[in-house]
């Protein structure tokens, strides 16, 4: 892959680019993830030129340029078109990385790895003595992504359904695919002081232009296991790809999800009851088994 660009600029190149991501999501206080943006270059997972820019309802349009310079900016290209699954936006991805607080040593589930872009920068933030699980559905995706990841000592890349893993407990997981309820296996295997970020969303009713089938509906939650229960915190409005596997199949709950987001709130939510009697009249959505809550976890 040509660039007019020497390593040396395009490492420069990475660095201004990683400035701008973090500037666009409004963080100003993440040197590490600010440097995970600047060290791992984002060619590598994204396959050989043209690349597909996907421009929302109008499909995918082919990049003119196979000069990798034109890959960092804030967009989204596909990695596998005909299903709608792309290498999603940066700024959305500072944001979420940002609110997960990765630390050096920690272990981490990346549940819709694609072909492992953010799970090199989520092996980049966890360092050496830390270690990331990357979950692929897609087996050419996952045979992508561990071939694209084969020079970093501390992942372990597993193709299979996202609702089964992580099979051990881990201090973080991060899912990159909405879901209409998390799966138990991201609630049960969550270390104290662990967390979930992950996309609650309803499907739209039919496929999206550009393949695949996209939430109609979506919220960023991040999931924080303390002592006294499941803390919460709303991490915006967000569209992302529907699950495939097990979490695809339509819940009892769908209607009553759908309704929730139509009546508004969903950034109010404090808490998730997991497996308990949802308070009474205090909650956003309350589903079979689990529930969002306006009321605070107690610290």
């Amino acid at each position: 892959m040509n660039s007019v660009f020497s390593h040396d600029e395009l490492a420069v190149i990475r660095r201004a680019y990683a400035k701008q991501i973090l500037a666009l999501s409004g963080i100003a206080d993440d040197s590490r993830l600010e440097e995970a943006f600047a060290a791992v270059a984002r060619e590598r997972f994204l396959g050989a030129p043209p690349w597909l820019m996907s421009r929302g309802l109008r499909g995918y349009e082919a990049v003119a340029s196979h000069d990798p310079v034109v890959l960092y900016q804030d967009a989204l290209f596909a990695l596998a078109s005909e299903n709608g699954v792309n290498n999603g936006s940066p700024s959305l991805h500072a944001r979420c990385l940002h609110s997960l607080r990765l630390r050096e040593g920690e272990r981490v589930a990346h549940i819709g790895a694609g072909t492992g872009y953010y799970t090199a920068l989520l092996a980049h933030l966890v360092g050496a003595h830390g270690h990331v699980l990357a979950v692929e559905f897609d087996p050419d995706l996952a045979e992508r992504a561990r071939d694209n990841l084969a020079d970093l000592p501390n992942f372990t890349v597993i193709q299979g359904d996202g609702a089964e893993w992580p099979r051990e407990d881990v201090d973080a997981i991060y899912v990159n695919f909405a879901v209409e309820r998390p799966a138990e296996a991201w609630i049960d295997h969550l270390n104290p002081n662990g967390r979930l970020i992950f996309p609650l969303g309803v499907p739209r009713p039919k496929a999206s232009p550009q393949g695949g089938t996209h939430s109609l509906y979506g919220a960023g939650l991040c999931v924080t296991r303390k002592s006294a229960g499941l803390a919460v915190r709303w991490l915006g409005h967000v569209s992302f790809v529907c699950a495939e596997g097990q979490l695809s199949q339509p819940g009892a709950d769908r209607q009553a999800l759908q309704a929730a987001f139509e009546s508004g709130g969903m950034e109010f939510v404090r808490s998730l009851v997991w497996r308990e009697s949802a308070p009474p009249g205090r909650c956003c959505f309350t589903g079979a088994g689990w529930a969002l809550s306006y009321d605070a976890v107690p610290e």
